[in-house]
């Protein structure tokens, strides 16, 4: 298990993890804003820009050569939404002096450097720079695009368009390529300013580290104003009276269809736990339901399984088929998802699907990331669960709590993408 520190500095709230288990230190910012499409492609822009230049390293080669001098500290960004939040992550792994023969105050330089992107990036005039801009603006219309090749991430991302239609969750992280080409430097630079302002902002600390070594060095360079703390977003809730299909063609040869269900229980919920067990016996491991009937028994599909996102409230199923099996595909995996409504699983598969989970999520916590990923569950939700709850929880799930949050579960929208008529020699 792990333990965590927490401290409110001005509008930050810095998160240390003390663990002896590796030689580096990982430093982790995280900046949460609710999705809106209005913004949502200025702020996947942001992140990229910061990470090229500060007016102390004005260049992505001055800053990349500063960073080999730290030893090889690694920099990376990265967006995620995790319910109806837009999730700014800038990472950084540097090597833990203690461990060095030099006496350099490495963790100290990675937060001044931290806190010079963040604070000091390279500007021009009034705003960002030009250049950066463009180059990042092109590389982020690459990534919109890449979207499309990669189709079961594409099939992915229709079936929450369709099933989230109008609403924040319908949204990529990436943004929208129609508005990339309207946004300018001066412009970008104003909406990092607004984020500075109102983004929830946290920085974790992971390594042999306490708070009270780190916390005046944070105080001196993160000053962030005080902000209002946000209403947590709850998932805007769309109901629909009948299961909508949605039929999409393409010049594809596996089929990939991809089932959206609505299952009216977040990590917020009590019946969480039991919800997690219900997927694992269902579609999220190689024992499940999905993947023995649908993949190994039926031989139909090329994938078969099922996720959930827990802050939104939603299950995916997701499977790779044969497009002329797409009628016997939906019926094995609706059997399966009948079968679990009506309580058909063993106590064996309880068994096993609890200890799966439990290996997974000691597994998570094996890595600085995954202490931190579970750390921001409860910067996300209202509910807080340490670790230690989070696995007694599961162990304490009965068949009786799997069946109820079952019949909680509702089939919202079913899309497939299919080849084009006539395709097949």
């Amino acid at each position: 298990m792990f333990q965590e520190e927490v401290k409110t500095i001005g509008g930050l709230r810095l998160h240390v993890i003390p663990t002896k288990k590796y030689k580096t230190n990982t430093l982790v910012l995280k900046m949460k804003a609710p999705l809106c499409e209005k913004d949502v492609t200025m702020r996947a822009l942001v992140p990229y820009v910061l990470q090229n230049a500060t007016e102390r390293h004005p260049s992505m080669k001055a800053l990349r050569t500063y960073l080999d001098e730290l030893y090889g500290a690694t920099l990376q960004v990265d967006l995620a939404k995790k319910g109806e939040n837009h999730i700014i992550t800038i990472r950084m792994d540097i090597a833990n002096e203690k461990f060095l023969g030099d006496t350099s105050p490495l963790l100290r330089e990675a937060l001044t450097l931290f806190s010079d992107m963040l604070f000091r990036p390279f500007t021009e005039g009034d705003g960002f720079s030009v250049a950066i801009v463009e180059q990042e603006k092109r590389a982020l219309k690459q990534k919109i695009q890449s979207l499309f090749d990669d189709k079961m991430r594409y099939a992915q991302h229709r079936l929450m368009e369709e099933m989230y239609k109008g609403s924040p969750y319908a949204l990529d992280v990436h943004g929208k390529l129609e508005d990339v080409d309207s946004i300018d430097a001066k412009r970008l630079y104003e909406h990092y300013e607004h984020m500075l302002k109102h983004d929830e902002i946290d920085l974790y600390i992971v390594g042999d580290v306490m708070l009270a070594d780190v916390e005046h060095d944070v105080a001196e360079r993160f000053s962030l104003e005080v902000r209002p703390p946000r209403s947590i977003a709850t998932p805007t809730i769309i109901r629909r009276t009948d299961v909508q299909e949605v039929v999409e063609k393409q010049d594809v040869k596996q089929g990939k269809l991809h089932l959206g269900y609505r299952t009216n229980t977040t990590y917020n919920d009590p019946d969480y736990d039991a919800l997690q067990v219900w997927n694992g016996i269902f579609g999220g491991f190689a024992h499940s339901k999905l993947f023995i009937n649908v993949r190994e028994k039926a031989s139909l599909a090329y994938y078969a399984a099922s996720r959930i996102e827990s802050h939104q409230g939603m299950m995916m199923v997701m499977a790779g088929i044969d497009p002329s099996k797409y009628e016997r595909a939906l019926e094995i995996i609706h059997a399966q998802a009948e079968a679990m409504r009506n309580g058909q699983f063993s106590d064996e598969e309880i068994v096993q699907t609890k200890a799966v989970i439990r290996n997974q999520l000691l597994e998570t916590i094996d890595t600085a990331r995954g202490m931190i990923e579970m750390s921001y569950h409860n910067v996300i939700a209202t509910n807080q669960r340490p670790l230690q709850q989070w696995l007694e929880g599961i162990e304490k799930v009965t068949r009786e709590d799997i069946v109820r949050v079952g019949k909680k579960i509702e089939l919202d929208t079913i899309y497939f993408l299919t080849e084009k008529e006539g395709e097949k020699k």
